[in-house]
């Protein structure tokens, strides 16, 4: 059905729809019978696709990346989609309206989308107050932080401890964004050294926040697809070492390689989508033989049916995160992803989700 609407709804502006679809979700945040209607029709549970992680359970592999629920306001419906995992943000300490408009395009020839959105939040202070009542979430939630704009790299690390300071209380997990393109020079704060200083100032407000007898909570972090090897290697391997708990792998690219000659393909930002899907799964695949045996992957990246999702978890990806692909595919993508996943295991021979991660990079 959803492709039927589709293509009424890509005549209509990017933005326009993101909101009413929010808009949407808020009628059945608050709804009992309206998010059961929802998980009657898109959950799909099997015990084969659980996944424990970081002390939690995912109900299946499958999440909803940040960029979606950047204001933590419709999580629980997100959650009622059949979501094993939802991540909402970035969130940055003072709200802030993000880039001037236009600056969300789709390319459906290319199934890819290119944003320039720039952290638009509402602030990390009135996100905590949607995320009271994060812990009734059937799923875990994710927070996503980042920078304000206006910040100097130089002084960044302090936005990113105002944000746990605020919202350390809330969510399952945290994410450290350092690799969206769309915030200038935010990606300088994945050389090695500054990456290290970032991450111990926010493992330090952590253990602050743990003191005040907070739930010690999994720190991730969110790298670029831009990299060169060598390069990646040295952050995430810093990571490590300076205690992050996981890699997600990859956000946004500026290469428009994939989409050349496009009238889009110009539009500063960071594409995303199916020219990202072969590019992404090889780095969850090389960071898996680097890191795979400390910390877990959630690979994100072109990710549009269970084939994609089934080929980063051979990858060496724990859990899979979608976005583009839901603009394309509609709500019902976590479902057919992991329907897609049970008879690939099957077929495969697996009996169980974590049997298949990192079987591609372990040859």
């Amino acid at each position: 059905m959803y492709q039927l609407i589709r293509k009424y709804l890509f005549q209509q502006d990017a933005e326009e729809i993101h909101e009413k679809t929010i808009g949407a979700l808020r009628l059945v945040e608050d709804s009992a019978p309206g998010k059961s209607i929802l998980k009657m029709i898109y959950q799909v549970k099997d015990q084969r696709l659980e996944n424990k992680l970081w002390g939690m359970t995912f109900p299946n592999p499958v999440g909803l990346a940040a960029g979606f629920d950047k204001n933590a306001e419709v999580y629980h419906a997100l959650g009622a989609l059949g979501f094993g995992f939802v991540e909402i943000g970035t969130l940055t300490p003072q709200g802030q309206p993000g880039n001037p408009k236009p600056r969300l395009f789709r390319l459906p020839e290319h199934q890819a989308v290119i944003n320039r959105m720039g952290f638009n939040n509402h602030g990390a202070y009135l996100a905590s107050q949607h995320l009271v009542d994060y812990a009734y979430s059937d799923v875990p939630i994710g927070i996503n932080i980042g920078k304000n704009k206006v910040t100097p790299n130089e002084e960044a690390a302090i936005d990113y401890s105002k944000c746990m300071d605020m919202l350390y209380a809330y969510g399952h997990y945290f994410v450290i964004n350092i690799s969206s393109p769309n915030t200038p020079n935010l990606r300088d704060l994945q050389e090695t050294e500054s990456l290290r200083h970032l991450v111990r100032t926010v493992k330090e407000k952590a253990t602050e926040m743990e003191g005040r007898s907070i739930k010690k909570k999994p720190i991730l972090l969110k790298v670029a697809p831009d990299m060169s090897d060598e390069h990646m290697r040295d952050v995430v391997h810093a990571a490590v070492e300076e205690g992050i708990s996981g890699i997600i792998a990859t956000n946004t690219t500026l290469s428009r390689e994939a989409v050349s000659g496009h009238r889009f393909a110009e539009e500063a930002g960071g594409l995303s989508g199916r020219p990202l899907t072969e590019r992404s799964t090889a780095w969850v695949k090389e960071i898996y033989q680097e890191v795979g045996d400390k910390v877990p992957i959630i690979g994100v990246g072109g990710i549009y049916n269970g084939e994609d999702a089934y080929a980063k978890i051979r990858a060496g990806a724990s859990l899979v995160q979608v976005y583009t692909g839901m603009i394309y595919q509609g709500p019902g993508i976590a479902k057919q992803i992991n329907k897609k996943l049970l008879k690939l295991m099957q077929r495969d021979g697996f009996k169980h989700i974590s049997e298949v991660i990192g079987v591609d990079a372990k040859e």
